[in-house]
């Protein structure tokens, strides 16, 4: 498949600016960016799957260039609902040192950033440079601006979409770039930049949009019971990202693996097949954990993931280090304890069992595991000597539910 080919199979492209967009990038070197603004010091999964287009298209000869917004961020691009509570500007200068630098490392592409070039243009020359340019008859018709009508948006966020165009006649100028990418959510700020350039410069800029990543749910890919899943490792461990993906919804996963990979059209379509045979296995859904986080953090990462998953899974935890079970069991209740308890006595006194004679019940059957080994003895005694590192013990009742034992 050529280059357009590619997008279009993987569910890549939802508006384009104008067909000839496709013989450009089937035929000539296109210098395009997509950008982000920066809302926090780290990209999310989310940005993930739409910043992944940028080394895609360098794969076919694209040049890309990534945008941190630190002037737009200062804004805020208008939400659907609500205005974006705005963030300081301190905030806003350290979280784009954070995404800039991260963006170099997983991507390896030219970072720029818009506060470079907007910072010295003042009000009078915004308005005559720029905003003559663009009629508010034009801005209204702006899905995102036309919803928030009713319930009111302010100059501020109305004048957002004309620093966005802004950086596409800037970056066009000073670096060549005449495609600008994004997630669907953002055709109309891309229109304003190939508008303004029109009527500036008579230039035609050309713009291409991504369906947004949506998981069974219809929820926007990565967003986990109101938390993000950071690209920073610090933030969002390689075992949580493995637990994400991994779990991906069968529906799903395929449209994943075309959207998040690098796989061919022939190996995403054998992994089909042979998932299909047998989802219990989770083959698609593995090999799609593998992928993005060996791109994301490496392959030594990615086995990390797979071995404390296993561990967890079997019970056998005693082959992980303190660190490993603190990252993949850090949700789990946590109990204190002074040495010396008797094991029955930490079961009653901490919820795991509702009285001395269920406590004995569970005992007796075998399901009680410290640190994976199975103890029926009520009378151990519970201290350092049983602890990984001196520290911990993974206290397990059957096969789902963990404890962390801490001591006083």
């Amino acid at each position: 498949m050529n280059c357009f080919e590619d997008l279009k199979w993987r569910g890549l492209v939802k508006d384009i600016s104008s067909p000839e967009l496709e013989n450009k990038l089937n035929n000539e070197k296109v210098t395009f960016y997509i950008g982000t603004d920066p809302t926090a010091d780290s990209m999310h999964i989310g940005h993930f799957s739409s910043f992944l287009i940028a080394t895609r298209l360098a794969r076919y000869g694209h040049k890309p260039i990534l945008l941190v917004g630190g002037a737009t961020g200062l804004i805020g691009d208008p939400k659907p609902s609500q205005e974006r509570q705005m963030i300081t500007k301190e905030e806003v200068m350290h979280n784009v040192e954070g995404l800039t630098n991260q963006a170099k490392k997983i991507f390896g592409f030219e970072v720029v950033n818009n506060y470079d070039w907007i910072k010295d243009i003042n009000t009078i020359d915004f308005l005559r440079d720029y905003g003559k340019y663009i009629n508010v008859n034009y801005m209204l018709d702006k899905d995102i601006i036309s919803r928030r009508l009713d319930t009111g948006i302010t100059f501020c966020e109305f004048a957002y979409t004309i620093l966005q165009g802004l950086d596409f006649v800037h970056l066009n100028e000073a670096n060549g770039v005449t495609l600008q990418v994004a997630g669907s959510d953002q055709w109309g700020n891309i229109t304003t930049g190939i508008e303004l350039a029109r009527k500036m410069k008579d230039v035609e800029l050309f713009g291409m949009t991504m369906p947004l990543v949506l998981d069974a749910n219809g929820v926007k890919f990565g967003k986990t019971e109101g938390n993000a899943l950071w690209l920073d490792i610090n933030k969002t461990s390689s075992y949580e990202l493995y637990q994400y993906l991994i779990n991906s919804d069968d529906k799903c996963v395929i449209d994943y693996l075309k959207k998040l990979t690098f796989l061919t059209k022939e190996e995403i379509e054998a992994i089909e097949e042979e998932h299909s045979k047998a989802p219990e296995l989770r083959i698609a859904q593995k090999r799609l954990a593998e992928e993005v986080i060996t791109f994301l953090h490496g392959k030594d990462e990615y086995l990390k993931a797979v071995k404390i998953s296993e561990a967890l899974f079997s019970g056998n935890v005693k082959e992980l280090s303190l660190k490993d079970i603190k990252v993949g069991l850090k949700d789990v209740p946590n109990i204190s304890v002074e040495e010396g308890t008797t094991l029955i006595d930490v079961l009653v006194n901490n919820g795991v069992a509702q009285s001395r004679r269920e406590a004995r019940e569970f005992l007796n059957a075998g399901s009680i595991t410290l640190n994976g080994d199975k103890y029926t003895d009520e009378n151990t005694i519970i201290n350092k000597d049983l602890a990984i590192e001196g520290e911990v013990i993974v206290l397990r009742r059957g096969k789902k539910k963990n404890y962390i034992v801490n001591f006083k």
